[in-house]
């Protein structure tokens, strides 16, 4: 299922205060904007985003989203959302996804199980968005109460709200009546809608106190993570090995379905299984022969670069080769520089070590080497 998403930035933002749109503000290190692209990136099934922005603002919208990759070219929006959407949507036609989530700008905060909510109503439903419940008493009113007002039923919607491409694209270019949102727009094409779980902290950043609010949230959902992986290769012929990215002189190669480098395959899956998206072999199956004779750099690459999709630093990964031979010490420093650059972090946050099993088991009988590793991911 391809799933786009499409962030509606064109907006001025005005009642936000700060001088300029709000989706350009700082919010704790980052832009309102970026976090918006990168938490819709965070879902695994998203595999792409097209952002559309007022024509004022390119030279902020390039430097919001500098360096994020899986953005589709940018497109400029109009004077109402609805336009705006509608510009988003026909620019996706060439890559016709069959889902696209639309999302707020103003919404950095949205939590990947809400958009998982989303997608997954979308397999079996035209339509959905996430929603609260309504909480409050409510009363019709001026400067004094009027009449109260049930609030069973009631629903407060968030975005993403997702939708089946061609019928949401029909249903904004038949439009012909005002609408509050791209629900709105469903609802008065026939769609049927279905209702998913919202968060509390998927607010809409409108006032100036929302972006306190906002910091706050984020100083106080420390998310730190430990992933734990385990590989092994069999010799084969060959005259090195390849680990932790670095050629060993060796009596036998490694045998696998890439360049067998059993010590960066471990690392790649510790950070996968941090980030709970599953293992190098769901994200480079061993079927597909474009990974044939692969340099496993690429994979660490895709792991890392998950992990900063999903707002994840690295900070640490410790890496132990089992083996009786080669000899893994004297290559050690070589071995976490590579792993250091990969990654992106300090050559001091890289372990790399190895142990013999002491002459027992498979690898104590030189049939092959064994690694595990260890990788921590804090998110703040």
């Amino acid at each position: 299922m391809k799933v786009t998403g499409l962030i509606v930035a064109a907006g001025r933002g005005t009642r936000a205060g700060g001088g300029i749109p709000k989706q350009y503000r700082d919010l704790d290190g980052q832009t309102v904007l970026r976090r918006s692209v990168l938490a819709l990136l965070a879902h695994s099934d998203v595999d792409a985003v097209q952002v559309v922005i007022h024509s004022d603002d390119i030279n902020e919208y390039e430097a919001a989203v500098n360096g994020i990759s899986n953005l589709l070219p940018v497109c400029l929006g109009g004077t109402e959302r609805h336009d705006s959407v509608l510009a988003g949507l026909n620019a996706l036609k060439t890559s016709a996804p069959e889902m696209v989530l639309i999302h707020d700008a103003a919404r950095p905060l949205v939590p990947v199980n809400v958009i998982a909510g989303v997608i997954s109503a979308l397999k079996s439903h035209t339509a959905a968005f996430p929603a609260l419940s309504v909480v409050d008493a409510l009363w019709r009113g001026n400067d004094t109460i009027e009449a109260p007002e049930t609030r069973e039923n009631l629903w407060r919607a968030q975005t993403p709200q997702g939708f089946r491409f061609a019928e949401i694209l029909a249903a904004h270019e038949n439009l012909t009546i005002p609408a509050l949102d791209d629900v709105a727009v469903a609802h008065a094409a026939g769609l049927s809608v279905a209702i998913t779980q919202g968060a509390e902290d998927n607010f809409k950043i409108t006032n100036p106190e929302d972006f306190a609010r906002a910091e706050r949230i984020l100083k106080d959902n420390m998310d730190i993570r430990t992933g734990n992986g385990f590989d092994v290769h069999k010799f084969g012929e060959g005259n090195h090995v390849t680990l932790c990215g670095v050629d060993i002189p060796h009596t036998h190669g490694l045998v696998g379905h890439s360049d067998a480098d059993v010590a960066m395959h471990t690392v790649t899956d510790a950070i996968f299984g941090a980030l709970c998206e599953g293992d190098i072999g769901q994200w480079f199956p061993p079927s597909d022969m474009q990974w044939k004779g692969a340099a496993s750099d690429i994979f660490l690459a895709k792991s890392v670069e998950r992990a900063a999709v999903r707002g994840f630093t690295i900070t640490h990964i410790d890496c132990t080769i089992i083996c009786e031979m080669p000899k893994i010490g004297p290559h050690a420093l070589v071995m976490r520089e590579r792993m250091a650059q990969i990654i992106g972090i300090d050559l001091d946050r890289v372990s790399v070590k190895a142990t013999t099993s002491e002459k027992l088991g498979f690898t104590g009988r030189g049939e092959g080497i064994a690694a595990t590793a260890t990788a921590t991911l804090v998110k703040t």
